[in-house]
């Protein structure tokens, strides 16, 4: 009879311990957004491109990471400290796995950041100051720099983790090289630290994805999110009517024009707000002649009234009213209010003047103005791009607008084809570095991971960007970075036309936290 009742006990035991952990387990619970481009690529190295992070992210994980109050936090690595001026130190989370149950430990992060060095890298940006990668141990990484960075963990919050068995063993040691379309494993396949694996996907329409049962951070987060349906629709109606049919639990890009029919759903929620992204204009100065126009053997955009009379053509008030809806912000920065780095008096946008414009251009040579190649991509701005090319027309510069795919789109841009074109830019570390290496220096400062598709170039503007990288002193480094700006805008070199604004919607009884870099961490998010 002992023995009876101590299995009856035990049996008892086991079944109120598993009653137990099923309720402490989360109740299933599907999330499905759409939004209007899909990732690219897998591979976490290749492009930086808002919607390609925006997917892999779910999966692959970083060092420091920005949480939705985008503050930089722990991430894999536990905590850091600069411990000599080009030395930062990062102690790694213990008992960290890869999805395919690899463990995660120092030999991947440094093989992790000397890959986002590759010159296949589009990451390169957030690891330009790198000089070596040095694992202490198992678990502790020394990052050193060539000159005292501050920003390390700021940049550190993009570098996704990999795992160097794996690249390897599938030969994917280096990032696939994006521009030139190249196939490789880590295109269609991928192995994370993070809270969620793909179970399936069909590029541009839809990537299952299921929480990671080996996440470590599962008791540190908020959200319920067991199953995620990245839905890809390109067409806003159709986003949006797959969000009034049910169909989807949110929408991530949503057009201006339905925002207040939106609204007036009571079964739904606008989310809105400043997102930290600015819409530009680049116009192709390094070559002798634009492939395309109508002008031959020379350059209009060499000629720096041409700039000027592009600046003064772009009514940007009267497009926030009437294409935006008011959901712009009209700047003369190349950066926002969020960045460190921003100054007041380098955001005040030239006056429109559409006489000044035809004056600036007859001066320059051009009386009649001239065609040009004016490339975009569907989605957030492709309707700014055509006002754009309206504004142009009427003083003379005629714009063959040409809106396309955006993957086409970023791969034309990273081989610097376009001869003018519009481009949206985030500042994922939140200072104003990030931009003035990748988007303003010379391509030969930018290197590989240059976005300057337009070839400007001034050489006293590169002699700052060592002094920027260098100095310790907060205050000192905001002077230098405003001095940059300001010979970038006096050019002008690009020419920044609005801050977009963010609108998301969701469906009644989902918890999501709006963020300014227009990231969702599924993670975070709860759904009843």
């Amino acid at each position: 009879m002992a023995r009876q009742a101590w299995l009856l006990g035990a049996a008892a035991a086991a079944l109120l311990a598993a009653g137990t952990a099923a309720a402490q387990a989360p109740q299933p619970r599907l999330f499905r957004m759409a939004t209007s481009v899909d990732a690219a690529t897998l591979d976490p190295h290749a492009t930086n491109a808002l919607f390609t992070y925006l997917v892999v992210s779910q999966v692959y994980e970083t060092l420091t990471h920005r949480g939705d109050d985008l503050k930089v936090q722990p991430g894999l690595a536990l905590r850091w400290e600069q411990v000599e001026p080009t030395r930062w130190r990062f102690h790694l989370r213990p008992d960290v796995k890869f999805a395919g149950g690899e463990a995660f430990d120092s030999d991947d992060v440094v093989f992790s950041i000397t890959r986002a060095l590759a010159p296949s890298s589009n990451y390169g940006i957030y690891v330009d100051t790198v000089a070596a990668v040095e694992a202490r141990d198992a678990l502790t990484v020394d990052v050193v720099t060539r000159v005292p960075d501050p920003v390390v963990p700021d940049k550190l919050t993009r570098v996704l983790m990999m795992d160097r068995g794996w690249s390897e063993a599938n030969r994917a040691a280096v990032p696939q090289n994006f521009a030139q379309r190249e196939e490789t494993f880590t295109v269609r396949n991928a192995n994370g630290t993070g809270p969620y694996v793909i179970r399936s996907r069909e590029a541009d329409q839809r990537t299952v994805m299921v929480r990671n049962p080996g996440w470590w951070g599962a008791a540190e987060t908020q959200g319920n999110v067991t199953e995620y349906h990245h839905v890809t629709l390109n067409s806003d109606a159709t986003r949006v009517a797959a969000l009034l049919s049910g169909e989807v639990d949110m929408v991530h890009v949503v057009p201006v024009q339905d925002v207040a029919r939106i609204q007036r759903d009571p079964r739904l929620r606008i989310l809105q707000g400043q997102e930290n992204r600015t819409v530009w204009l680049g116009m192709r100065q390094d070559v002798e002649e634009l492939a395309g126009s109508d002008v031959r053997g020379r350059n209009p955009f060499k000629d720096l009234r041409v700039r000027q009379a592009i600046a003064h053509a772009l009514d940007v008030e009267a497009m926030r009213r009437t294409t935006l809806r008011g959901q712009g912000v009209p700047t003369a920065s190349m950066w926002t209010q969020f960045v460190n780095g921003w100054s007041e008096d380098l955001d005040r946008r030239p006056a429109h003047d559409p006489a000044r414009s035809r004056a600036l251009l007859a001066e320059a040579g051009y009386p009649n103005g001239f065609s040009v190649p004016f490339e975009c991509p569907t989605g957030t701005y492709d309707e700014a791009c055509q006002a754009v090319a309206g504004m142009l027309a009427r003083v003379g510069i005629r714009a063959q607008l040409n809106i396309q795919p955006n993957a086409l789109f970023s791969q034309r841009i990273r081989r610097q084809e376009p001869m003018m074109y519009a481009l949206s830019w985030g500042v994922p570390t939140f200072d104003a570095s990030y931009t003035i290496r990748a988007v303003m220096a010379s391509r030969s400062v930018g290197g590989a991971a240059t976005w300057n598709a337009g070839g400007w170039s001034n050489a006293e503007f590169d002699a700052l960007i060592p002094r920027i990288d260098g100095e310790q002193d907060p205050e000192a480094r905001r002077g230098l970075i405003r001095q940059a700006h300001a010979l970038h805008n006096a050019e002008p070199g690009h020419i920044p036309m609005y801050h977009m604004m963010i609108p998301w919607a969701h469906r009644a009884g989902v918890a999501v936290t709006h963020r300014a870099d227009n990231q969702v961490q599924v993670r975070e998010i709860r759904v009843e």
